[in-house]
């Protein structure tokens, strides 16, 4: 997956600029050395414009040229995102296949961010509807899969040092990408469906946010056994915010491919549930499209900030094609495709590209 996800208060920017190749992220930034003995006026800089690398200006003059500070930011999260990858078994044979390979307090250890600062507090699964036929199981034992699955993190910045250098407390929540069976089948599910009264701002009969159905059932599926990720964000969100509620804080969200669908939805979830929410901000690595014009908006309305990096040279980020009107209609009167897109369409009216293969919408 990598679709493109256009909506307003977002900005695409393609991974070339980003020294990024096949998601193996690289970057001068040495998770050993003390930022703060940079100097005073570094880490005044970064402190005083954390606000706007995370979207409060919806990012305006940071991305053409990339901003240096900026570019540093999108490779640190990088790095929370190749360590979810890191700590998943992706060994079929394995009895702890699909699950986190490390306990909380090495994760991040032996992924190599031992000196970032932060630290592991939870651990996040999603659960799938869909399940491969028995019958695919005993003739094809590499599509087997468990229906619930390790899937991120959430992990605190606890560091006095580096609280002070990123001028606030930062809450990370980090996913990895489609990694089992399951997980394919509900991508595939790509027909819309309603979000839930309690992931909406209003009950407009007319003008309903819908997500992809796939998406939203990873997000929001439980069983008997296991909480739905939804519920354990929610749980966990509420008690950081409740400890931490006399400082100043944020909540970042990233992912990769799928994980990047489920920060969009986490981010608009955390923004809607809780009104004493800090500012929430959704750094995501070629995510497919999530969903249609009103949840662009409701996305807009609640100041969830979302910054897209994809790669503009890989078809994947163009396909499946887009719609640019909600209304079927509409859309037939003007001679435009009436596919629905895998994902949804949201937004491509103002799409426009900039040099160096940067894409902005």
């Amino acid at each position: 997956m990598g679709l493109i996800l256009p909506i307003s208060k977002c900005s695409t920017l393609s991974t070339k600029r980003l020294g990024a190749r096949r998601f193996k992220i690289t970057s001068s930034w040495n998770p050993g050395f003390n930022h703060c003995s940079v100097g005073d006026r570094a880490v005044v800089e970064l402190r005083n414009r954390w606000m706007e690398f995370h979207g409060i200006k919806n990012w305006e003059g940071l991305l053409d040229p990339l901003d240096d500070d900026l570019r540093k930011e999108i490779l640190r999260y990088g790095k929370f995102v190749e360590a979810a990858y890191c700590c998943f078994d992706f060994d079929m044979s394995s009895p702890s296949y699909a699950t986190c390979l490390y306990p909380k307090s090495s994760m991040l250890t032996n992924c190599g961010l031992d000196k970032t600062g932060y630290k592991v507090v939870k651990n996040l699964y999603a659960t799938c509807v869909v399940q491969m036929p028995r019958w695919t199981k005993k003739t094809f034992l590499n599509l087997a899969s468990p229906r619930c699955s390790w899937i991120g993190y959430v992990a605190i910045c606890d560091d006095a040092k580096e609280i002070t250098r990123l001028g606030r407390r930062d809450v990370v929540i980090a996913y990895r990408g489609t990694a089992t069976s399951s997980e394919w089948l509900e991508n595939l599910r790509a027909t819309l469906t309603c979000l839930p009264d309690d992931m909406m701002t209003s009950n407009e009969k007319y003008d309903q946010p819908m997500v992809q159905s796939g998406l939203l059932s990873l997000y929001t599926t439980n069983t008997q056994c296991d909480q739905s990720l939804q519920d354990t964000i929610r749980e966990e969100i509420g008690k950081i915010l409740d400890k931490y509620s006399d400082e100043a804080l944020s909540i970042t969200i990233t992912g990769h491919s799928l994980g990047a669908a489920l920060a969009t939805l986490t981010a608009c979830d955390i923004t809607i549930k809780f009104s004493n929410a800090p500012l929430v901000s959704v750094v995501s690595f070629g995510g497919p499209r999530v969903g249609n014009k009103s949840f662009r908006c409701q996305l807009e309305k609640s100041g969830t900030n979302i910054l897209r990096i994809v790669n503009s040279d890989d078809p994947v980020t163009k396909v499946p094609g887009f719609v640019i009107h909600d209304d079927i209609d509409d859309v037939a009167k003007e001679g435009l495709p009436m596919w629905r897109p895998r994902g949804c369409q949201v937004g491509y009216k103002s799409a426009w590209r900039i040099p160096n293969g940067c894409m902005l919408r």
